[in-house]
């Protein structure tokens, strides 16, 4: 159902609609991916007392476990937050927007423990799958907030993005995804992973309703003209994506050009090492104050991943600023000539639970670190496979308020996607 569908329901309609979707999910998939849900008679009251005089007004959304709702713990994947942050007192920023614009929060969803991973895997509460592929991932760690969507129990859900975690489980579940900005309000009261990198963000179905949504929440600009943007193709994609992302991206923009190409491939190719460096400190100065006391209950792979950053020699942590330093100059140099980049989401489709290796994990970061390490916005528009599964491609700007937005989605729709 699109927003305009929900919409045309009463409130105890929309609330029995709702939880009748979410209650239609296998049980494991159900408890992967949803934190609670509401009884009937408290969603109604939220649906009832939704404004009626937004473009939003009525729709119903699910919401990362790592933003506040007042008077619930935040859990972020974890099972031992609540003992070393109390429940809060007041809602995210990001929560009072959405309520304000009249989007009525149905439950919270489950991500990769404290968001420190790219696929869905969680030992705590089970591995999120693709609601469509059984024993794929959804991609993580936005996975929830994702599998909610791809499955149609509600239209629209918040996930953040620090390194592809809203990139690559739009790519996988074959949704439209917006990542935003570090730093801005939406994002920093969130519970952090590595905050200069952090951002919100979320998902919808179709093209229609994120073009919805972005222009109710966010300032964009109107396209005077059609923006100016090229595809690159990185290496290393399997070549069923390449040849689908290649013919998609025709709808945006033809290929880059040789000199373009070469710059990217010598100034990203340490990209992901650079963010692995840089992010794992900022991990780990949130989590040093209660890690080793807690330690076993982390995830095993979460633990090794947050202890790194206790190893990092000067020289590469010097070596990563550098580098990091060199992704952000390129970028600035490429948008004084172009409005926007198109480059392949994932590069591959959703992982089976075997193929959720630290290999392929290197590959995706590859593709999604590059965008991180500038902290810019990025949408994340489906491409289907000949499989039946999906990769994406995600269209990298300067600014939330970029014209391109907009023109993308608008693209989108018309192309009837």
């Amino acid at each position: 159902m699109t927003f305009a569908e929900w919409q045309q329901l009463a409130p105890d309609e929309a609330a029995r609609e709702l939880l009748r979707r979410a209650q239609a999910l296998p049980e494991a998939q159900r408890r992967a991916a949803i934190v609670r849900l509401p009884s009937a008679a408290e969603l109604e009251a939220r649906f009832a007392a939704a404004p009626s005089d937004t473009p939003l007004a009525g729709v119903p959304y699910f919401l990362k476990d790592l933003f506040d709702v007042a008077g619930e713990p935040t859990l972020a994947g974890s099972t031992f937050l609540p003992e070393v942050r109390p429940a809060p007192a007041t809602n995210s920023a990001l929560v009072t927007a959405l309520r304000a614009a009249g989007v009525v929060l149905a439950g919270k969803t489950h991500l990769h423990e404290f968001a420190y991973g790219l696929t869905g895997e969680n030992p705590h509460y089970g591995d999120c799958e693709h609601p469509r592929f059984a024993g794929r991932t959804s991609g993580g760690s936005s996975s929830g907030s994702a599998a909610v969507v791809a499955a149609g129990v509600a239209p629209f859900a918040i996930g953040t993005d620090t390194a592809g975690s809203i990139r690559v489980p739009a790519a996988f579940c074959g949704l439209f995804g917006l990542r935003l900005t570090p730093h801005d309000p939406w994002i920093a009261d969130a519970f952090p992973l590595a905050p200069s990198y952090d951002t919100a963000g979320w998902f919808t179905a179709t093209a229609a309703d994120l073009r919805t949504a972005a222009g109710a929440l966010l300032n964009l600009q109107a396209s005077a003209q059609t923006p100016r943007g090229v595809y690159l193709e990185p290496p290393g994609l399997e070549s069923d994506v390449a040849a689908a992302c290649r013919t998609a991206a025709m709808i945006f923009a033809s290929p880059v050009d040789h000199a373009t190409h070469d710059a990217w491939l010598a100034v990203m190719a340490s990209a992901a090492e650079n963010y692995n460096v840089l992010a794992s400190l900022e991990v780990w100065t949130v989590h040093a104050g209660w890690a080793e006391r807690f330690r076993d209950r982390y995830d095993s792979v979460v633990w090794q991943r947050l202890i790194r950053a206790k190893h990092w020699t000067p020289q590469q942590i010097d070596a990563a600023h550098a580098g990091a330093a060199a992704v952000r100059r390129w970028w600035v140099e490429f948008f004084r000539v172009y409005d926007f980049l198109v480059l392949p989401a994932t590069p591959m489709p959703a992982l089976t639970r075997a193929e959720c290796t630290a290999e392929n994990r290197a590959r995706l970061l590859e593709l999604v670190t590059p965008v991180s390490l500038a902290g810019l916005p990025a949408l994340t528009v489906p491409v289907q496979l000949p499989s039946g599964l999906t990769t994406g491609l995600q269209i990298v700007m300067p600014d939330t308020s970029s014209p391109v937005v907009s023109w993308a989605l608008d693209a989108c729709a018309s192309n009837g996607r």
